[in-house]
């Protein structure tokens, strides 16, 4: 098996990445906002952080985005050549 491939499937996807951590502050409350700071961390530490919650919310708005780029691909509005601003795939009616 090519490392490559497998190193692209294990690798986590950028954009859910960024889009979580759009998310992660968001209704964050902290300890010092609670008045309840534990000893040994800091104030701005989240008290509350519902992962499970956030991951949902990531995926569902991840899968929204995927749906609506998925569905203009497919219908032909945006195409391959559209999107290939260096010319790299040369006109249309040429092979390769």
């Amino acid at each position: 098996i090519d490392k490559t491939i497998i190193k692209r499937i294990d690798a986590p996807d950028s954009r859910s990445s960024i889009l979580l951590m759009m998310v992660l502050p968001i209704r964050l409350e902290t300890q010092g906002d609670q008045g309840k700071v534990e000893p040994g961390t800091h104030a701005s530490a989240p008290a509350n952080l519902n992962m499970r919650k956030k991951a949902k919310l990531v995926t569902m708005i991840a899968a929204v985005i995927w749906v609506i780029l998925a569905a203009i691909i497919f219908s032909g509005v945006i195409t391959v050549r559209d999107i290939d601003w260096f010319d790299r795939m040369g006109p249309a009616g040429e092979p390769g």
